[in-house]
């Protein structure tokens, strides 16, 4: 049985004056996907996509050197375009993050919708799984997007209390072919391959 696995960018390094989609992950983020590289569950991906922002790209590098596979960029699963207000504290983050969930035809304070965030995630999906052959593929991308897919795909009405756990880095899993949810958000290292349903 073939799994498609989304995987959440870990810890960053918050750079309040360098544009968000250009922030690195931290050192503690990067340890974290260092020992990720070891699970069993990689060693039967088979492709590699993941957003074309830097934390993804560099999260996305650090896996597909551990099993000698070249990710590829996705700019369509990038994060919520959330220019319009650049970076702010992270109380305003979580309570504009409130909202956007809890609104998703609206544009929060000028964010992408949504509604938008998921229509344009779960395009890149459908492609990238017409383009699977075989294996196992993974996705490596962020919290609000991701969560977007994974609400689409499961079945669940879009709310934040299916966001991911705090830190990022954490995966949810569908079987291939049929989509069917095995499991939601979990710590990247507490996925044990794909056993177990959501």
């Amino acid at each position: 049985m073939a799994v498609l696995r989304y995987l959440s960018h870990p810890q960053v390094r918050i750079q309040p004056d360098v544009p968000v989609p250009d922030w690195s992950l931290s050192d503690q983020g990067r340890a974290r996907m260092q020992a990720v590289a070891a699970a069993p569950w990689l060693a039967r991906t088979t492709r590699i996509v993941s957003s074309g922002e830097t934390k993804a790209r560099q999260t996305a590098a650090i896996l597909g050197a551990a099993i000698n596979l070249q990710p590829q960029a996705d700019w369509q699963l990038n994060e919520i375009d959330r220019s319009a207000t650049g970076y702010v504290p992270h109380d305003r983050h979580e309570a504009l993050a409130d909202a956007f969930f809890a609104h998703p035809d609206l544009s929060i304070e000028g964010w992408e919708r949504a509604s938008d965030v998921a229509a344009r995630g779960m395009a890149a999906l459908r492609r990238h799984l017409a383009a699977q052959d075989r294996g196992d593929l993974l996705l490596v991308g962020h919290g609000g997007i991701g969560t977007m897919i994974w609400c689409a795909l499961a079945g669940l009405t879009p709310d934040r209390r299916h966001d991911q756990p705090a830190g990022g880095g954490a995966v949810w899993a569908v079987r291939l072919p049929d989509l069917a949810p095995e499991h939601g958000w979990r710590r990247a290292e507490a996925v044990d391959g794909g056993a177990g349903r959501c």
